[in-house]
């Protein structure tokens, strides 16, 4: 069984860290594969690598974010989701950075006191043809009582929240 990261109070709440990064996606989770067309060109990648890099595009897409940093391996980052009363903040680590010239993004997994368990990445790729594409690529399982009481629809809200994302940072990439 492999041992939980520490990162002061909190602890990463799943033992299959970076499996986003070199799959496959662990059994026993909910899996989520989303890909959306951002662009095309050098100029459009920068942009929206930044924007996810910095959580601008998590900010546009009505999230609030506390991190520590930009995106690197041991950023720690509470996104508040939701409105009113029903909003909710998540703790996160940063987990994994891409390390190739053609991928900017990273990856980040649940703390201990999130709703979920498992990880989630948020990726901008350059392709050969020039496309930019964002790809969001996660696996989790509940780790609350409301989560698990409202079963099958957090993975709709999941696929959701990606495609919102993607529509965001490519409005977010072609006003840079």
């Amino acid at each position: 069984m492999s041992r939980l990261i520490s990162t002061g109070r909190r602890v990463l709440s799943y033992p299959e860290h970076g499996a986003t990064r070199r799959g496959p996606l662990p059994d026993g989770y909910h899996h989520l594969h989303h890909r959306t067309r951002i662009g095309h060109g050098r100029k459009v990648f920068e942009a929206a690598g930044a924007a996810v890099r910095d959580f601008r595009m998590h900010r546009a897409a009505g999230a609030s974010v506390r991190a520590d940093g930009p995106a690197a391996p041991g950023v720690r980052v509470e996104i508040g989701l939701g409105v009113g009363p029903l909003r909710i903040s998540v703790p996160c680590q940063v987990v994994w950075t891409p390390d190739s010239p053609g991928l900017a993004g990273f990856a980040y997994g649940t703390l201990s006191g999130h709703p979920e368990s498992g990880e989630e990445s948020f990726l901008v790729e350059l392709a050969d043809d020039g496309t930019v594409w964002f790809e969001v690529t996660a696996f989790s399982r509940p780790a609350a009582w409301y989560t698990r009481l409202a079963g099958p629809l957090v993975p709709v809200l999941q696929l959701a929240y990606a495609r919102l994302l993607g529509r965001r940072l490519r409005a977010l990439a072609a006003a840079a």
